[in-house]
């Protein structure tokens, strides 16, 4: 069976996760994402292309939602409420309770504020939410009889999980998101490992190592005090659980250090009942956080306060986390036209930005003014900052993470495709393991592992563990001159076990699979052993006939006699060892490689010597016979011999 991944998302570029793998004949959505980057038809999935009809409740059997980032879970109440599926939905007990509030807050920005058409609404989140089944780490989760989940701790973001799936014998991993190092409120991710036939995994910064976590931490700090210390304002625009979190523990522990009094403040009611969960969901957390937890809680932070809109153009420094990240819109965007015309601001992106938003124009760039639509230019004066606190692994962590489960096959997805294409590369080089890296609505069809449980019958147990001894004459190179000149046997007699190790597999209609003997099978179907021989009588010259006569071999019309064919044999395998090394075997009556017999020819007519072409006059004949497998090595055999000169020198 193969297993068949359609790419409806994050193909070739960062946004809109979601991948549809068919696995064994089950068939799984792996994230459900939107892209943040577009307001038309490819903000959501094609997801026409999982079927024609819309009947997606026999089209999936079920979906996993990696974490709560829109990008990843979107997508979801349109897809439950408009589209109509039914079926279940499973992710972390986190992200069930937080992508709610990630929902909401991105439809109330599109349509309260910004008047755009509602593609959900309010009540459709919430049955939405009704459909998932919450899991935890590493509880392996029946769907149904054939098919079965478990969610791997992720990093990332809080309740970020990996996903592992296996339906018979064919098993994958899904990574959704994931950091391989640790930061202030998370730890990184942890797998088991695992027998897989493939591994899908993000791959955002393909070809970026990072420097120290600490150095970019520093960096950090160092900017926005200086900002502050001038008298400016800083803005952090991030969305508001993860990244938010992450940057207020290091902002509020540096605040206290240094005895700063300049305000800190959230934008939005969203980060506070954010960090309320954060709160209730510790166990979640890294070691370090868990364990100040009874004297301490990392979330309560003694200088960090909510933002009331009116204080915009208070005078006076401040640092302000807005939301969303990448001033994609919201109010990151309404603070950003006011706060980028001034030298003194700082604008600092902590994560990545996608293209198409004002983020990404601004590190991509040293813009002075930028377009927000037709009518509205900002005016760009302000210094800007970006500085890698993405929850992203970056490319050694993906080298790491795929060396570590050594699956058969890797597809990549969430990145760039000049990156992805390096890393590829990189995976196919270094690892040996097969990889893609497709575009949106690209197929990708890998072979997938079937085992197979079989009995085996005693005939073929005892072939297996019963010797099988066969007895080889064979001559060291050393002796190879001697036995050129000498009549004598020189040869040194070996011993063989050619037990017989590989069995036939036998698939009867209604009954188990069998491993038998081979000699077993014919009995079974009632037919006789027919095997495909190929045979040639071969001439081998022999050119000093006077000396060979010497030696009282009898020679006679091309014809030798019975007494003479073991010294003629002995002769050719002097010779041929020459060419053939140890590979040909004497058995007195018969040389042997492979499948390959030669013996001494003792006909007058034989039916396997031809008459045309030109006859030796001085020659003896052997025949040699052979099966199929061995038909180049017999004829490249039978064109040394035809060159040879068995004449004793």
């Amino acid at each position: 069976m193969a297993i068949e991944c359609l790419v409806l998302g994050a193909g070739q570029e960062v946004g809109k996760s979601c991948a549809v793998v068919t696995i064994n004949g089950k068939r799984i959505m792996f994230d459900c994402g939107m892209h943040m980057g577009y307001l038309d038809h490819r903000r959501f999935p094609d997801f026409s292309l999982i079927s024609k009809s819309a009947d997606f409740n026999t089209a999936i059997d079920c979906i996993v939602i990696t974490h709560f980032h829109l990008d990843h879970v979107g997508a979801l109440p349109y897809f439950t409420e408009v589209c109509g599926y039914s079926g279940p939905i499973y992710m972390t007990y986190p992200t069930k309770a937080l992508s709610p509030l990630m929902l909401e807050d991105y439809r109330k920005v599109m349509v309260d504020r910004r008047g755009e058409q509602e593609l959900f609404s309010n009540d459709d989140i919430m049955k939405c939410m009704k459909k998932v089944i919450a899991v935890d780490l590493k509880q392996t989760v029946q769907v149904d009889k054939d098919l079965q989940i478990r969610a791997y701790y992720a990093g990332h973001v809080l309740g970020a999980a990996m996903f592992y799936a296996k339906v018979g014998d064919a098993a994958m991993v899904y990574t959704g998101d994931y950091n391989m190092t640790p930061d202030r409120h998370l730890g990184a991710a942890q797998i088991d490992r695992l027998q897989l036939d493939l591994l899908i995994t993000e791959s955002t910064y393909a070809t970026t190592v990072r420097d120290s976590k600490y150095a970019r931490e520093r960096e950090f700090l160092k900017a926005v005090h200086k900002c502050v210390a001038d008298g400016g304002k800083v803005l952090i625009p991030t969305f508001a659980l993860g990244r938010a979190q992450e940057l207020c523990i290091l902002l509020d522990n540096y605040w206290e250090r240094m005895n700063l009094k300049v305000p800190i403040y959230f934008s939005a009611g969203l980060t506070i009942q954010a960090n309320m969960y954060y709160k209730m969901l510790i166990s979640w957390t890294n070691q370090r956080v868990k364990e100040t937890y009874a004297t301490h809680n990392a979330f309560d932070f003694k200088n960090v306060r909510s933002f009331d809109r009116s204080l915009i153009n208070a005078p006076g420094p401040c640092v302000l986390f807005a939301t969303p990240g990448m001033i994609s819109g919201g109010f990151s965007l309404e603070v950003f036209k006011l706060w980028a015309p001034s030298e003194m601001n700082l604008v600092t992106l902590p994560g990545y930005c996608l293209a198409g938003t004002i983020g990404h124009k601004l590190t991509t760039g040293k813009p002075t003014k930028i377009d927000l639509d037709k009518d509205i230019q900002i005016s760009v004066r302000c210094q800007i900052h970006q500085l890698s606190f993405s929850p992203h692994t970056d490319a050694k962590g993906i080298m790491d993470l795929v060396k570590f489960l050594s699956p058969k096959h890797v597809i990549l997805v969430h990145g760039e495709k000049p990156k992805m294409a390096s890393l590829k590369g990189k995976i196919e080089s270094d690892l040996g393991i097969q990889c893609y890296y497709p575009a949106n609505n690209d197929t990708v069809c890998i072979p997938s592992t079937c085992w197979l449980k079989a009995d085996t019958s005693k005939t073929f147990i005892r072939s297996s563990l019963n010797p099988n001894f066969k007895f080889v004459k064979t001559i060291s190179e050393d002796k190879l001159n001697l036995v050129s000149k000498e009549t004598e046997d020189t040869s040194v007699l070996q011993v063989h076990d050619e037990r017989v190790a590989e069995g036939i597999l036998i698939v009867e209609k209604s009954k188990k699979a069998k491993v038998v003997h081979q000699n077993e099978l014919l009995l079974m179907i009632g037919k006789d052993k027919h095997d495909v021989q190929f045979a040639y009588c071969c001439p081998v010259q022999i050119g000093n006939l006077e000396r060979t006569k010497g030696m009282d071999f009898a020679l006679s019309k091309n014809v030798v006699s019975t007494s003479d064919e073991c010294s003629w044999l002995h002769l050719l395998f002097a010779k041929l060892s020459t060419k053939l090394g140890g590979n040909i075997q004497d058995f007195g009556q018969h040389l042997q490689v492979d499948s390959i017999y030669i013996s001494v020819c003792l006909k007058d007519i034989c039916p396997y010597r031809t008459t045309d072409g030109p006859q030796k006059e001085s020659a003896v004949f052997f025949c040699c016979t052979w099966s199929v497998a061995d038909v180049n090595l017999a004829w490249e055999i039978i064109s040394i011999m035809e060159n040879l000169d068995l004449s004793i020198i």
